[in-house]
């Protein structure tokens, strides 16, 4: 699913214009962004949760010549699934298998 087709399937469910629609999801994304950047913590229980990780500095290769390099510290967005949509997904995954059958 793409950014568009969330937006035509929020303007279709509640009857909204595709602009509305697209204002939303962009306002929700923003306001994701936003708040990871400033370091905290954003939860939509059930759904699942995005924090910010830090990975070390660490060593790696340049693979054209095999130079090393460093790689430097950096802070790193992640996302945890919440129970609901780690379910969905395994349930989701049972019911095509044994629909191959």
């Amino acid at each position: 699913m793409t950014k568009a087709d969330l937006i035509e399937s929020l303007a279709d469910e509640h009857e909204l214009s595709k602009r509305a629609a697209g204002e939303i999801i962009d306002f929700v994304l923003d306001s994701i962004t936003a708040t990871l950047a400033a370091g905290e913590k954003v939860q939509l229980i059930p759904f699942g949760a995005w924090d910010i990780r830090e990975r070390k500095k660490r060593e790696g290769r340049n693979p054209q010549t095999g130079e090393k390099l460093t790689i430097a510290a950096r802070r790193v967005p992640a996302f945890t699934a919440g129970k609901a949509l780690r379910d969905a997904v395994a349930g989701s995954k049972k019911k095509r298998a044994s629909a191959k059958r």
